[in-house]
């Protein structure tokens, strides 16, 4: 079955190339160092040290803590970090500089795979939240190289499809050798799905163990000057067809609050401009902060079009959105909005952060609603009754400080796989 599986790739390859072309029309960065993707990083690369592999920008924070943890305890280990994406890239060069290695992953081909294990020798390797690769896992597995699973997730849709795959998934599954899951839930799946039980760990996630520096502290309060003493919510993370919901959600809100700012974050850099051209279309005052334009009385949207101020632009809002959740994207992390005190809300399609939106639900720290009318409605209120507002994001902190701790777990499990 595996054959069959690596032939489907070596057909599907062709497109996948000129995926990267057509990607790099906006994005010229997908252009660049294709040799990685074969297995081919380039010269210098460390041998000998832990791989961990992040897929994209969501994954590289999330492992921060983890990298942080083995820079302080294992300080003559040598890191690589491979993410699939440019922006993951520069996320771990703004985030690690260069404390890390950095390559972009190598295709789940074998040639590929044993080309990138020859040159980077890796003791282990730690795959981040769903990065399941059935040809990385057998050669690893062939080469004796621990393989574990960190801040693991499987949602009931995901092991739905990968139970279809029957026994073929039961043989990649059965080759992790270990997994830190974030949740009972997650567990049971990962063991259905072929994970003898005694390598599975219910841990927690990591993502509640994040620490807000203090510079991220004083460029709120700078930032927040520059919007002045208005009421301001933070759209984060958008995609596609998300946008529109949330300028007419914006549009309505401005009825009820019409000092209100939205400050409007595209998740992906590639439809920065694009997103611009449509707040233009829509008739909204808008200043971006790429070019570092003033944002006056009369600005009704800050376009958050830079890389790594996420965090910033959440902690200066008085209410968060994260987005990925009005469109059938499965959410993203509302845990950097929490811990930071700021009430969350979120649309339905949560199914990649299921156990954090329920567990917020649960503790009246965030609110879910249907679609962008219900969303405008919610942060109206938030934004009218300030003691509501402090109550909701207090909650909220005290749920991301009550969860911490996963981190520790996780670090065991590095840890002994290493000795």
């Amino acid at each position: 079955m595996r054959m069959l599986y690596t032939l489907v790739l070596y057909l599907m390859l062709p497109g996948v190339l000129l995926r990267l072309l057509w990607r790099s029309l906006r994005v010229p960065a997908y252009r660049e160092r294709w040799k990685e993707r074969f297995g081919r990083p380039e010269i210098g690369a460390p041998s000998g040290g832990v791989w961990i592999h992040a897929v994209s920008v969501g994954e590289v924070q999330a492992i921060e803590p983890l990298v942080r943890h083995l820079r302080e305890q294992h300080p003559d280990l040598a890191l690589t970090i491979t993410t699939a994406t440019p922006t993951g890239s520069e996320r771990v060069r703004l985030l690690f500089g260069s404390d890390v290695y950095h390559s972009y992953c190598p295709y789940d081909l074998p040639f590929a795979v044993r080309g990138f294990l020859q040159r980077v020798r890796p003791r282990m390797l730690i795959m981040v939240e769903t990065e399941i690769w059935p040809n990385l896992l057998a050669i690893c597995e062939q080469q004796g190289i621990p393989t574990l699973l960190a801040n693991g997730r499987l949602s009931h849709r995901s092991a739905r499809g990968y139970g279809r795959l029957g026994r073929f998934t039961r043989r990649v599954f059965s080759g992790i050798r270990a997994v830190a899951a974030q949740s009972g839930a997650d567990a049971e799946r990962f063991i259905d799905l072929g994970v003898p039980p005694e390598r599975v760990s219910v841990t927690g996630s990591i993502k509640f163990d994040m620490r807000i520096p203090a510079s991220v502290q004083e460029q709120i309060q700078v930032l927040r000057r520059a919007w002045g003493d208005r009421p301001v919510w933070v759209a984060a993370s958008t995609h596609e067809g998300e946008e529109e919901q949330v300028l007419a959600a914006h549009r309505k809100l401005l009825e009820a609050v019409p000092t209100a700012l939205l400050v409007l974050v595209p998740r992906h850099p590639e439809r920065f401009d694009r997103v611009a051209a449509l707040v233009v279309r829509h008739g909204f005052p808008m200043c971006r902060r790429s070019l570092e334009q003033p944002c006056g009385e009369n600005t009704q949207v800050f376009l958050g079009d830079t890389m790594g101020e996420l965090p910033v632009f959440l902690g200066g809002a008085d209410v968060a959105y994260i987005g990925g959740s009005l469109v059938k994207v499965g959410g993203h992390n509302m845990l950097e909005a929490a811990a930071q005190g700021v009430p969350v809300v979120f649309g339905p399609h949560v199914f990649n952060f299921s156990g954090i939106a329920r567990l917020l639900r649960d503790r009246e720290a965030g609110v879910m609603v249907e679609d962008g009318s219900r969303l405008a409605e919610q942060v109206a209120a938030w934004l009218q009754d300030a003691s509501e507002r402090s109550r909701i994001g207090e909650n909220g902190r005290q749920v991301v400080e009550e969860n911490r701790g996963a981190l520790q777990r996780l670090a065991a499990l590095v840890d002994d796989l290493l000795a």
